[in-house]
Order: C-alpha cells, then structure tokens, then sequence
C-alpha cells in the first residue's frame, strides 16, 4: 500500500531531518521503494544526512510544476538501490494542493512504497501544502518542556489537517537526564502530546557525526540509534515489536 507520511516537529533541535532519512534508509533496506522529499525550504539540509549533497539538481517545486519529471530529478542513494531524495527549493514558490497532489501521483505511479516527507520545524507554509496529500503523520519530540509544548501544537494543527493516522516518535532520549527529572518520561511526553508512540531513539553521538558527514549510520553502527531506526521501519511496515528499553 501507498504511504505518504509527513514527519514534523514543533520546534528546531529534534533529530526530525536525522529520524528522517534513517527511517527511509531502513525502508529501503527491507526492499521498499522510498522517495524521502526534503519539505523545508531555505534551509534544506536532508541531502547532507544522505550524502547526496553532489547529486542535487531539481527540487519538489520543480516537478510539481511541470519543470522536470520525478523519474530525472529524484536522485538515487549509492548505497541503497531503492532510496530516492527530492530536494526543496531555495525559495518556496507559490503551489497549489493540486500540484503538490500530482507529485504524490507521480511517485505512486512510479512504484514507490513510501513517501517520507521531511518538513520544516514549525508552522512554515510548507506543512500545511503537504499535509494536504499525506495518508499518515509522525510527530517527533524531544522530552523536554519547549519540544513537548511544540510537539502539542503541531500534533491539533495536523489533525486539523485531516490527516487521520498520526504518531510520536520520542527522539534524542537521554535515561540519565529522565531518572534525575531534568527531563519528562515517556509516559508524560505522551500524555502531554496526546499521540500514539511509534518508537523511541536514544541520543547518540553517532548519529550526529554520521549525520554532519553524510556517512551511512545503519552500515556503520550497530545498536542505539540504528536499532530504533531500524524498529520504527518495522513498525511503519505493520510489524508489532515491543519498544526499545532505555
């Protein structure tokens, strides 16, 4: 089935663009065809996580609006066959919900399976263009007080966008700072949020230095953040798996 997942966050800071193109690359790992589209205009940076930073030519603009088809401007991933990115545009243009509908045509049309939208921190315009064409919603946190109270406000402005399956993924999670109550638990994050949790992914410095580089973190570590990634696929693929254990 055909799954258009729009991944936002209330607030900069949270891992959401690192989550992001992990998740896709776990994806496509398991055999899917992933198209991951990078939604944050201005200051895209999911071709730096995934090392194409070299590939880019055209953006998500371009082909909504007719410029380039999705088949030339979605750049393949070296180390993952399946993996596809579509960067943002420098400077939003103006599109309709149709055209951004037509590009999500466009990637079903060429057999994916996944759609991994990485968008802005935030109530940038491009969430709402998005939302419009997303089947489901994860929202990703921290379980600190700023990115939970954002996290909040972006979990009722997606259900205001209709989109009816949304989640959490609590990211970045410190036990340490939870144990001392710097930090909120899972529970409360979740209460507070109001949102089914679809994973947990402890902090680790891996996925910054891997992430910084553009290095493959899912061939290069094993354990910790890689595992999470790897558990949420699983789970976006319908496979019951117990959470991870901080």
């Amino acid at each position: 089935m055909f799954k258009v997942i729009l991944i936002a966050s209330g607030k900069g800071g949270t891992g959401k663009t690192s989550l992001t193109a992990n998740v896709a690359a776990a994806l496509a790992e398991r055999g899917h065809k992933v198209l991951a589209i990078d939604a944050d205009s201005g200051l895209r940076n999911l071709d730096i996580v995934l090392g194409l930073s070299d590939s880019i030519v055209f953006s998500f603009a371009d082909v909504a609006q007719g410029m380039a088809p999705l088949e030339r401007a979605a750049v393949a991933h070296p180390t993952y066959p399946g993996l596809h990115l579509l960067t943002a545009p420098g400077i939003l243009p103006r599109l309709a919900d149709s055209q951004i509908c037509g590009l999500m045509a466009a990637a079903e049309q060429l057999g994916f399976d996944y759609v991994l939208i990485d968008g802005p921190a935030g109530l940038a315009p491009e969430i709402g263009l998005f939302a419009k064409a997303a089947t489901q919603g994860l929202v990703v946190a921290m379980p600190d007080q700023a990115s939970v109270r954002g996290a909040e406000r972006m979990a009722r402005v997606l259900e205001q966008e209709n989109i009816i399956r949304l989640r959490m993924v609590v990211n970045r999670v410190r036990p340490g700072l939870i144990r001392h109550g710097v930090m909120g638990n899972i529970d409360d994050v979740m209460d507070l949020v109001g949102l089914p949790l679809l994973g947990v992914v402890p902090e680790d410095e891996a996925v910054i230095a891997c992430g910084s580089s553009g290095k493959d973190l899912l061939h290069l570590k094993r354990g910790g953040a890689a595992t999470a990634f790897r558990n949420i696929a699983q789970r976006l693929d319908g496979i019951r798996l117990p959470v991870m254990r901080l």
